[in-house]
């Protein structure tokens, strides 16, 4: 652990091999292994103030204000007090300090709550309630159903048969469906016997700590033999022990060195792409005030020597100093005068414009979510304005896409569709909130949280169809679901697939109820009779069969195999009597798959007995020969699963959370490219890809990349540029430079002619993100309009977005809601957690956090835009409203024999920024919008400009400036003329220096006032008090700070007696105004007139439109149900994993047998549920029906807002 953050190796030396004796800490503490202490907190209580303030000082113009405060305290050089700097650079420092101590205390209360945590430790042969943190490698802990795993453990026993556990590993990397991991024989039969755990004194040497959460090497030496360790046998920090009671495990890897710690990214300070530009810009400044200062000092130096001597008479030179020593002193102080360039009030300004848009994050009532009672919330509030440039999306899937639940929507039985409610005109309808729902009250064993629409399926199995009693006797029988039967009455069901859950719970509520299952038995309820089928074989699901069947044989004793899988593979075995039928199957199967439903197709066939046992003894030779096992059990599966009869189809929805895709299409238009990284297999992350739009059928083509070796993938890679773009594959795609001119490789836009998508795997992935093939990867991912990375870990997560963050010159954002997201969400320019199921890991390490993933497109195309927008407005004015101040200073110099003398009062100078300027741009700034929300999303790009850096860039800034200079010199040399030689009507001269000064700072603050007005586009009661206020409170201040009273009170501090009013009644003065006023904005109206004429920008176009339309969108139009028409069909059950038919059949998965029932239909009060994880067959772990509307949800922003095509646009 590094004293100041996480440090994964936390040693000097690099490890090579892990060593550790079991029950041993003095021999395991020799190695100084990491404790299981977290630290992801930043600072502590002494490092505080050095560390923060170093952070504070990377901020160019906080060490410049320091270093002008040192000069201000030479009194040879300044002309200000020193308190006018130090005041506020406190000030700022303070505010920013307070608010990092704050989000550093809340990461610190986190680590203490985890670190504190208890768990049961073996020490001195007891067991012991020891803290998390307090956990040593080499210990032995033991764990209780549903508890965090502590450290990353050696399973050694545990208290179900076989020694297996279930976990849950939702946290690393988002999967929620269980997975199972089996202890070695040798340690399981430890079991829970205390003094034999405590004996245990195994040694293990394994791999060193690192972050490759799919594999583990290692050996276990005990009783004189080795014993090799994998993955199965390892339980990770992060996991979580479900449907196990008890088990036992060994501290491999504690804390930092675990590899859930290896896969957090560092917390880093993040920085706006405005404020890095900020920085070059203030370089510059203060570059340009050098070579002011250093021009002045010059001019005095000449003046000293050819001028000065005329003034030696009456004012001699002090210690009779030289014109060098004069020229050197002078450059200094002109350094203090002209330092309004970059006034420190503008930090204090960001930071309150920053806080004020974070507010409307957090009080903005359409970005909250009403059924989880979630806010909207922006956890810092330093990187608004950048949520206006966002260039690319990282999305995670589960959870964020999607809810992760599987609902059973239609299906196909012998020919007919069933799912679609129709009319009594036999139109179809749309199925809504308010659609009449299927009464299950005749199945009392009927899951109460399951929804479907269509009576006529119930009718059908009512009235004893023998095909419909085939399929959903099929869906009961054909799984590998397990059912568990709680104390309560509930019976659950524990699914490793939630598309298992689904069909399994769907079975149930039409009759056929799975209850229980033996390693050689499975019984069901069928329409209230208890059956129970002989369970003889299963073959099992893998990505190439994609398939599973099961044969069993029924109480009458007949023969039976069912299958289902993906139809293509289905129909390949069909026999040919079903051809018929399996055009019109088909024809539903587009149907479905045109809505994105996941589809299967059921077939059976029955076997015959003389057949099936010749068929069953080959196939136990096979299975406990050793030589080439798996191909020949799939030539065996490929004999029996043959001329099967087609039974029908299912469609199941993967559910997506509310308007996925039309934010998805609305962030598309804005310009933005959004890449899903997901932990779940491949065809899982295909299909909601085409569910949400990212991918689409008239896509020219979606690329596959799934090499297994380094130039396999390379090949893929370019074999998908050259289809892309044949004429320039080997061309040169990098320009020169970075964000902000720093010299570095940046990956240029290529436009390619059609529209692509990439999909890549994880094996796949760690090749191409190798630095030899890193480039290649990025090219052909941005030639490509949409990208989905699956089977990725949280780490490779991070290398992605750093990946692009490194190579393109664009903003990226990460979305998540687990903790497998934690890394993506640090490492992207701007994180946005989603408070959702898999816990507050995601929120806690984000900048923003959200309910859904839909509210995203508020949060970028409305306050990211109009914070974006905001914050250029502001800059540009200030640094206009600035320059001009200090150019004036400039050109005074000139006049005064480069004395360091100020053009205006002291007083003036203090206030202009606090107090005569402030609020109207702090108005603008706050309130000021181009359109409403409304016409942003009705436009999504007006997003564009935000990412091209149009509003604030070196161009605007040297635009601005070049304006500023322009209007100082208005600003001087007209009043310096009109006052020169001047008289007042009663022949009294007025043409003094401080008459000069009130003229001068009026028609300033006239001509930054009117400028502001002219930038304003929105109006309203405040900010017009704010303008109108300023001027006023200009003039009650002067009149009041130049009045007799004042002057008698403090004659050195308020020397302008009677100037205001000496000066402002003179018709001439208020001349002098009014021509310099509109001498600085005639230009600017000219300029901008023409630019509209000749080259409106898409704001401008759509303002227009906005004034047309009197600032009301047209009536919003309820958008349709988007459905593809495609005949893409997804595959069987894409979260199942390989092997578990053979840990059903084995025994090894059940814990104890199932509890006898009764099958008849006379229980009431029964509750039912299924939940592999909780979340699947359509309902969520609240207990709340998924499939009822409510009514005080507010509608998403795409339902209130029809995006409308302007071809002028």
């Amino acid at each position: 652990m590094s004293f100041f953050g996480l440090d994964c190796l936390g040693k000097k030396e690099r490890e090579l091999e892990r060593k550790l004796q079991a029950n041993d800490r003095e021999y395991n503490l020799s190695f100084k292994y990491a404790t299981n202490a977290i630290k992801t907190s930043k600072y502590n209580l002494f490092t505080f103030l050095p560390l923060n303030l170093f952070e504070q000082l990377q901020r160019i113009a906080n060490a410049y204000f320091l270093f002008l405060l040192v000069l201000q305290v030479i009194p040879q050089i300044s002309s200000l007090s020193w308190f006018t700097t130090v005041v506020p650079l406190v000030l700022v420092l303070s505010v920013t300090a307070a608010k990092d101590a704050t989000d550093d205390i809340n990461r610190y209360k986190s680590d203490n709550q985890v670190n504190n945590r208890k768990v049961q430790v073996l020490i001195d042969r007891k067991l012991r309630s020891e803290k998390w943190m307090d956990v040593q490698v080499g210990d032995i802990i033991k764990l209780e159903n549903n508890q965090f795993v502590t450290a990353d453990l050696l399973l050694l026993s545990s208290s179900e048969p076989l020694n297996l556990v279930y976990i849950e590993t939702a946290e690393l990397d988002g999967e929620t469906n269980l997975k199972v991991r089996q202890a070695l024989p040798v340690t399981g039969d430890l079991e829970d016997n205390i003094e034999r755990l405590a004996d245990f004194n195994g040694a293990v040497a394994c791999e060193p700590p690192n972050n490759r959460l799919d594999r583990f090497a290692g050996t276990l030496s005990y009783g004189g033999q080795k014993y090799s360790l994998d993955n199965e046998k390892i339980l990770l920090r992060g996991c979580t022990l479900r449907n196990t009671k008890w088990c036992f495990g060994l501290v491999l890897f504690g804390g930092p060195e675990t590899k859930l710690m290896q896969n957090c990214g560092k917390s880093t300070f993040k920085r706006t792409t405005i404020d890095r530009l900020m920085n070059v810009l203030v370089l510059s400044i203060f570059g340009f005030l050098a070579l002011m200062c250093t021009v002045l000092a010059i001019g005095n130096g000449f003046w000293e020597i050819n001028e000065g001597s005329e003034f030696m008479v009456f004012l001699p030179r002090q210690d009779d100093n030289s014109s060098f020593l004069s020229a050197f002193l002078t450059f200094w102080s002109y350094v203090i005068i002209l330092n309004t360039v970059v006034p420190i009030s503008l930090y204090v300004s960001v930071e309150f414009i920053r806080l004020g848009n974070s507010f409307y994050i957090d009080w903005d009532r359409k970005m909250y979510h009403a059924h989880s009672n979630t806010p909207a919330e922006a956890r810092t509030t330093t990187l608004n304005e950048e949520l206006g440039q966002i260039k690319y999306v990282f999305s995670d899937k589960t959870g964020t896409l999607t809810q992760n639940i599987m609902t059973f929507k239609k299906c196909s039985i012998n020919g007919k569709s069933y799912g679609d409610v129709y009319d009594y005109s036999g139109q179809r309808t749309e199925i809504t909130e308010h659609t009449e729902v299927v009464d299950f009250s005749f199945n009392p064993l009927a899951d109460l949280r399951f929804t479907f629409h269509d009576h006529a399926l119930v009718e059908t199995v009512k009235l004893e169809n023998p095909e419909a009693h085939a399929f959903f006797r099929l869906l009961a029988l054909c799984h590998t679901v397990m059912a568990e039967d709680k104390e309560e009455g509930e019976l659950l069901y524990q699914a490793q697939s939630p598309d298992e859950g689904a069909l399994v719970t769907a079975a149930r509520n039409f009759g056929f109820v799975f209850q229980s299952r033996t390693p050689a038995s499975v019984s069901i309820v069928e329409m209230g009779k208890r059956r129970s089928y002989e369970l003889l074989a299963i073959l099992d699901f893998n990505n190439v069969r994609k398939r599973m069947s099961v044969i069993v044989r029924s109480p009458e004793g007949k023969l039976s195999l069912y299958c289902k899988g993906a139809d293509t593979i289905i129909y390949e075995r069909l026999h040919p009597s079903c051809s018929k039928l399996m055009e019109v199957t088909t024809d539903h199967l587009d149907e479905f798959a045109g809505e994105g439903l996941r589809t299967l197709a059921l077939a059976y066939r029955d076997l015959d007995e003389e057949y099936f046992r010749q068929w069953k003894q080959r196939h136990h030779e096979v299975s406990v020969s050793l030589d080439n096992r798996e191909d020949r059990l799939d030539l065996l599966y490929e004999e029996i699963e043959k001329d099967l009869m087609l039974l029908g189809a299912t469609a199941i929805e993967d559910k997506l959370q509310d308007g996925v895709p039309q934010t998805i299409e609305q962030l598309s238009k804005a310009d933005i490219k959004i890449w899903v990284l997901t932990g779940d297999k491949q065809e899982t992350a295909e299909n909601i890809g085409y569910s949400c739009n990212l991918l689409r059928e008239e896509m020219n083509e979606v690329f596959i990349i799934s090499g297994n070796t380094p130039d396999d993938v390379r090949q893929e890679l370019r074999n998908a540029q050259t289809t892309m773009k044949p004429e320039g594959a080997d061309g040169t795609f990098f320009l020169q430079g970075g964000i902000l001119g720093n010299s570095s490789k940046v990956v240029e836009d290529e436009m390619v002619n059609g529209e692509y998508g990439l999909v890549i795997n994880g094996p796949s992935l760690a090749y191409a993100l190798e630095p030899g093939m890193e480039l290649e990867f990025l090219r052909t991912a941005c030639m490509s309009k949409a990208v989905i990375c699956c089977r990725v870990t949280p780490l490779q997560k991070a290398q992605v977005v750093e990946l692009v963050k490194k190579y393109k010159q664009a903003v990226t954002l990460a979305i998540g809601d687990g903790a497998n997201d934690v890394s993506m969400i640090k490492a992207a320019h701007i994180g946005v957690g989603i408070s959702g199921q898999e816990g507050m890991q995601a929120v806690l390490s984000s900048d923003y956090s959200i309910a859904q993933f839909r509210f995203l497109q508020r949060l970028l195309l409305v306050h990211g835009r109009w914070s974006y927008l905001r914050m250029c407005k502001f800059l540009r004015y200030f640094f206009y409203k600035n320059f001009t101040f200090t150019f004036v200073h400039f050109w005074y110099a000139f006049f005064c024999g480069y004395s360091a003398q100020t053009v205006y009062d002291e007083w003036f100078i203090t206030l202009y920024n606090l107090v005569y300027t402030a609020l109207p741009v702090l108005g603008m700034s706050l309130f000021e919008q181009d359109v409403n929300d409304v016409w942003s999303f009705q436009h999504p790009q007006l997003y564009v400009p935000g990412q091209l850096n149009v509003y604030f860039s070196k161009k605007a800034f040297f635009k601005c400036a070049l304006h500023s200079c322009y209007s100082s010199m208005v600003l001087f040399f007209i009043p310096y003329a009109a006052m020169h030689d001047t008289v007042r009507n009663d022949g009294k001269d007025v043409a003094d220096y401080q008459s000069f000064a009130v003229l001068a700072q009026t028609c300033l603050l006239f001509a930054v006032t009117i400028q502001l007005a002219l930038d304003m586009t929105y109006w309203t009661a405040v900010n017009a008090g704010f303008v109108l206020g300023s001027l006023a409170m200009y003039f009650a201040v002067t009149f009041a700070m130049y009045s007799n009273g004042m002057f008698l009170i403090m004659p050195s501090t308020f020397p302008f007696i009677g100037t205001a009013r000496n000066s402002l009644n003179q018709p001439n003065i208020w001349l002098t105004i009014l021509l310099t006023s509109v001498l600085c904005v005639l230009p600017v109206v000219a300029y901008r007139f023409l630019l509209l004429q000749v080259s409106p920008t898409i704001n401008d176009k759509v303002m227009f439109k906005a004034r047309q339309a009197k600032a009301m969108p047209p009536p919003p139009t309820r958008r349709a149900r988007i459905r593809r028409t495609s005949s893409r069909r997804s595959g069987y059950a894409f979260s199942h994993a390989q092997g578990y038919g053979d840990l059903v059949t084995s025994g090894n998965f059940l814990r104890r047998p199932a509890a006898a029932r009764s099958s008849g239909f006379t229980h009431t009060g029964r509750t039912t549920g299924f939940s592999p994880m909780g979340r699947s067959a359509g309902y969520s772990p609240s207990g709340r029906p998924q499939n009822v509307r409510f009514q005080d949800v507010e509608a998403t922003s795409l339902q209130m807002y029809r995006t409308i095509k302007d071809p002028s646009l």
